[in-house]
């Protein structure tokens, strides 16, 4: 992956992304238990050049 290019996993809809809500690191992943300032599935293609395999997509229920 070069620099400014986006990994195709989108970490918002992986049960492994939170918010940290730490100011210089407000974004993070529970199964690699890291935080970071990018989008963690961007930093595993940067460090590993593949998509992050611990993708696990949420489950949402419906309400109303």
């Amino acid at each position: 992956m070069k620099a400014g290019e986006r990994s195709g996993v989108d970490c918002f809809k992986c049960k492994h992304f939170y918010v940290t809500w730490e100011k210089g690191r407000p974004r993070g992943c529970r199964a690699l238990n890291f935080k970071t300032k990018r989008m963690p599935s961007d930093v595993v293609c940067a460090t590993s050049g593949k998509d992050c395999l611990l993708f696990t997509l949420k489950h949402r229920e419906h309400v109303g």
